[in-house]
């Protein structure tokens, strides 16, 4: 059980990317004192849980709904964070893309670009629905995948609390080689996906 815990961890560690997140953050919140700072941090943070708890409940009985079998989801999804983790390695560095855009207020801001698409990114919302799929997992394994989401995003919050220390201590580059690096193990993870969903799919298929 602490090998799936600790696999189920570092899968959501490398899609929802705390540390790549931090950059985004400070630059986003440039303008607002220390009080408000927390205060977005706090709600980008309750609103990526809320978004990603959604996925974990409501995600595979949408699936079921549109007559999508899962394993074709899987592939599809992995060939999605394969393209999202090329993106990662040689395209634009997390903190890069998602800087462009800066919203007016600090409820915006908090929303987009730091929720959506920082925190609770595609990678993650495809997590939440492949870690929780009703024939392979119970209803305490799934439990388990929601706390083990949470704790990550306990993990993004307390780093984004700690934003102007560790700009001090890695720097943008520090963060973008961490970015790159996260990429790289996120298309190991994809091409695994897209290798059981093409078994899954073929057995599901055969008379």
């Amino acid at each position: 059980m602490n090998d799936r815990f600790c696999c189920r961890f570092y899968y959501f560690f490398a899609v929802i990317d705390p540390i790549g997140t931090v950059p985004v953050f400070i630059a986003v919140t440039d303008k607002y004192d220390q009080k408000t700072k927390r205060r977005v941090a706090l709600l980008a943070t309750i609103t990526s849980a809320i978004i990603l708890l959604f996925f974990i409940v409501v995600g595979e009985i949408m699936l079921t709904a549109l007559s999508i079998p899962l394993p074709a989801f899987q592939i599809s999804g992995g060939i999605v964070l394969f393209l999202f983790a090329l993106n990662m390695i040689f395209g634009e560095s997390k903190p890069e893309e998602e800087i462009k855009s800066l919203a007016l207020s600090h409820t915006e801001t908090a929303i987009f670009p730091l929720a959506i698409p920082s925190i609770a990114s595609p990678g993650a919302m495809l997590a939440a629905v492949l870690l929780t799929e009703n024939t392979v997992f119970s209803a305490w394994e799934q439990l388990q995948t929601a706390l083990v989401m949470l704790s990550v995003l306990v993990i993004v919050y307390i780093l984004l609390l700690l934003s102007g220390f560790i700009s001090r201590l890695i720097g943008t580059s520090g963060a973008s080689v961490i970015s790159r690096v996260m990429g790289l193990i996120l298309s190991a993870i994809a091409t695994t996906n897209i290798l059981i969903g093409l078994n899954e799919y073929y057995q599901l298929m055969q008379p």
